[in-house]
């Protein structure tokens, strides 16, 4: 079986800034710079053979590159507690696109459409209920920015459960601008 989500990858520069911002918030499973995507649609596990639909699937994905941009520091709570520190990224209209296209490229081979509303977002730090306080970190960084930056492409991960962390491995990449997709190692 296979762990799959489809995400956008930033740039190393992005990825710089977004470990600059974390720290503060004791208790707290911060991201590694590996870890750090913008989920467009978490798949699931999936046998091989439907690991196969998915891939095709993706690769008939269609959408102009796009700019978006850091914009803020948030958290998620659950039942009154924080549960996961994010950075926000605009705008959304894009991204929102692109997920509805995915979302729609994953229901003709059979995945179920995602229920979850769709908030554009790179998780930062995932948080137990009796970790530090967030509002130092959201006072000191909630003004996170970035320059616009390109996003010309997304990719299929596979994600694999250990017992410190998630482990992501990028399983191919699916160009925005081009006909065909790249392949790894290509």
């Amino acid at each position: 079986m296979h762990r799959l989500f489809v995400a956008i990858r930033p740039p190393a520069h992005i990825r710089a800034l977004l470990l600059g911002a974390m720290g503060g918030i004791s208790g707290a499973r911060w991201q590694s710079e590996d870890q750090l995507h913008l989920t467009l649609r978490f798949i699931g596990e999936v046998d091989r053979h439907r690991a196969g639909d998915v891939h095709a699937a993706l690769g008939a994905v269609r959408q102009a590159p796009f700019e978006i941009a850091l914009s803020g520091i948030g958290a998620f709570d659950r039942r009154g507690w924080p549960d996961a520190v994010w950075a926000g990224v605009a705008p959304h209209e894009p991204l929102k696109a692109l997920h509805k296209k995915v979302d729609a490229a994953l229901a003709r081979v059979g995945v179920p459409p995602d229920q979850r509303a769709f908030l554009p977002h790179i998780t930062l730090a995932r948080l137990k209920r009796n970790s530090g306080t967030v509002g130092n970190l959201l006072a000191q960084s909630g003004g996170l920015s970035s320059p616009p930056f390109t996003v010309d492409d997304f990719a299929l991960f596979e994600s694999t459960l250990t017992p410190d962390r998630a482990v992501y491995a990028i399983v191919e990449r699916y160009s925005l601008a081009a006909s065909s997709r790249s392949t790894i190692g290509a």
